[in-house]
């Protein structure tokens, strides 16, 4: 059986490990710092076989180098030079197996030009998204446009709803002030608040979430929502789906 564990990183990243009971091989997501990982090894007897990259920010590779060199596992990630050491470089529609799971890999630009993202369905289904998609939020642009960012986190929506969603940071409560301002009579954004309030008051991470989840309280996802084009629209164009995104990221910037 897969199950996927968070390693706390920095002051809010996750890296994600997969691992199966039956070997001790494991594979982590988006390693930016080695050091929590080779402590949750050794503790734990296992070996490093595989890891993947979303996108090419120090935040997620930082520990590839060194994780690499104790380890030597397959290294896959998106087809960016800037990133040393990825061994399977992959693009948009290209499958990977990864811990006996076949994993889609999506493009998803607008946080950076070269993210992607790992889809596997099953029993559940797993998505890996790095800093595209969070519990109640989005990415930042750094690079790409809002056209890149609204039309990959579209790609994202229609996914089944019982998706699991492992994003890369616990921004989780402060999304949802935010979704509450952008999102104010949406009883589930108040449910989610006091629930991940009273989990992170316990020291227990917000994620993953549900694809389900946040079609219900993402503001991002619901950009047409009467309620979010009504509070969008005291801070910009909502004439449309992409015009209210581009207003709430806009919004969400300076909130």
């Amino acid at each position: 059986m897969l199950s996927v564990t968070p390693i706390p990183a920095f002051s809010d990243n996750y890296i994600w490990l997969l691992r199966q009971d039956t070997s001790p091989a494991v594979c982590v997501v988006d390693p930016g710092d080695a050091t929590p990982v080779i402590e949750w090894l050794e503790r734990e007897g296992l070996e490093l076989g595989t890891v993947l990259i979303t996108h090419h920010h120090h935040d997620h590779t930082g520990g590839l180098a060194e994780l690499s060199k104790r380890y030597s596992p397959r290294v896959i990630g998106p087809d960016n030079p800037e990133i040393e050491g990825i061994d399977e470089r992959v693009g948009d529609g290209d499958e990977v197996r990864v811990m006996g799971r076949l994993f889609e890999v999506l493009a998803l630009p607008g946080h950076t030009l070269d993210h992607i993202g790992f889809f596997t369905p099953g029993i559940p289904p797993l998505l890996f998204c790095g800093d595209v998609l969070f519990s109640a939020g989005c990415g930042r642009l750094f690079e790409g446009t809002p056209a890149q960012m609204h039309e990959s986190l579209s790609r994202l929506a229609p996914l089944p709803e019982d998706t699991l969603v492992f994003a890369a940071h616990e921004y989780t409560l402060a999304n949802l002030a935010f979704a509450r301002a952008a999102d104010p009579d949406n009883a589930d954004v108040e449910a989610a608040e006091a629930e991940c309030q009273r989990a992170r008051e316990l020291d227990r991470p917000t994620l993953p979430t549900t694809l389900g989840r946040e079609r219900r309280i993402n503001p991002f996802l619901r950009c047409a929502a009467a309620g979010v084009r009504q509070a969008a629209a005291a801070h910009g164009d909502t004439d449309s789906d992409l015009a209210t995104f581009t207003t709430l990221r806009a919004w969400k910037d300076v909130f």
